[in-house]
């Protein structure tokens, strides 16, 4: 089975690991290794400040409760992410608002933002999809506007870039995630990038049961979102690949465009021209055309030893948001619509060129057939 993702773990990480195992820096307390990733992390990400944490969704929560929402509170974001993103706007007391996709990148429509904003809403959470920035501009301007808090999930959009700017480094913070299959990772682990200083602080004592002095009294209500100090080691050594992560990571989808962009009935992932993609996944889109549905293709493409996903069910249509009191019954036809009919590819870094040809091969097979 070709896999849809493969993480890479050499032999960097495995020196990096060991040296902080040997070291003693286990929990996430003390060490050289947790601030030297944090800094490195941060300034590649364009920011001046880094709180690691132990996943992409403590990173979003942490970033949530720093800004002041309060219960009532409407936040909007992207319609289609992960889940998440959504529930580090719920467990802080607001109400998620669904913003709907563009049709060719998939990210959130900018230009439906301003007819959703209302005296509650107090900020908003773009999601850059799959590796391809929002449309950053227009998106501050608004965001100016309406005095808008922006809290940018960079879960899958390490080192791409809008006009030549990091993603992460528009907003008021920028929250990524390490998971297994990211474009980096630590296992399990994310982190907090931020320019402001003020913030910065709120995160790193919140991160931590919010210890102050003396030591065991609290003055706020903290959290333990740590990262262990060896997650930390393997995500210093992961970001010193990056840049070569992303060039293979590119090169994967270029290939992909190359074997697939003469199959009728496929939507492929764009780029728009102010954008560096960096392809997280390969997503592709299912259409009529093509003459069979996203979920026989699926099953079509594991029967040839070729492993999928599928994209993420919009946050408009999820049963667990539905239920919330104040939740708005807001359609987003284009993210509902690309839950049924998109996947994505094997996207690992490692694939070869040769592999992406075997499966560009069996789908024009399968198109063949139809």
């Amino acid at each position: 089975m070709i896999n849809v993702y493969e993480p890479a773990i050499g032999k960097e990480e495995i020196k990096f690991v060991l040296d902080a195992i040997k070291k003693g820096e286990l929990s996430g307390t003390f060490g050289k290794y947790i601030d030297t990733f944090e800094k490195e992390f941060a300034n590649y990400s364009g920011c001046k400040y880094g709180v690691a944490v132990s996943s992409g969704t403590t990173a979003l929560h942490l970033a949530m409760s720093v800004i002041g929402i309060k219960p009532g509170d409407e936040v909007l974001l992207s319609a289609s992410t992960n889940i998440a993103t959504a529930l580090s706007i719920v467990h802080n007391g607001a109400v998620p608002v669904p913003v709907d996709c563009e049709e060719e990148t998939w990210n959130l429509n900018v230009n439906l933002i301003e007819s959703l904003i209302t005296k509650k809403t107090k900020a908003i959470i773009p999601v850059h999809l799959f590796g391809h920035p929002v449309d950053m501009k227009p998106l501050m301007k608004l965001a100016n506007k309406y005095n808008l808090k922006v809290i940018e999930d960079c879960a899958e959009s390490h080192g791409a870039t809008y006009r030549k700017k990091i993603t992460g480094s528009f907003g008021d913070m920028g929250c990524y995630s390490f998971y297994a299959n990211k474009i980096i990772t630590t296992g399990e682990g994310g982190m907090v990038v931020t320019n402001n200083k003020s913030l910065y602080k709120k995160l790193k004592i919140l991160r931590n049961l919010a210890f102050e002095k003396p030591r065991f009294k609290h003055r706020l209500l903290g959290y333990n979102f740590r990262m262990t100090g060896y997650q930390a080691a393997m995500g210093l050594a992961q970001t010193r690949k990056l840049n070569n992560i992303i060039k293979q990571k590119i090169r994967v989808a270029h290939t992909y465009n190359k074997h697939l962009r003469d199959i009728e009935g496929l939507q492929l992932p764009v780029e728009r021209k102010y954008c560096k993609n960096v392809y997280w996944v390969y997503g592709i889109v299912v259409l009529p055309s093509f003459g069979i549905n996203r979920n026989e293709l699926i099953k079509r493409l594991k029967n040839e030893g070729i492993e999928t996903r599928t994209f993420f069910c919009s946050m408009s249509d999820q049963p667990c948001l539905k239920k919330i009191k104040g939740f708005k019954n807001i359609k987003t036809p284009i993210a509902s619509k690309i839950w049924k009919t998109g996947l994505y590819l094997p996207s690992s870094h490692t694939l070869n060129n040769k592999t992406i040809e075997f499966i560009a091969k069996k789908l024009k097979k399968i198109k063949k057939t139809l």
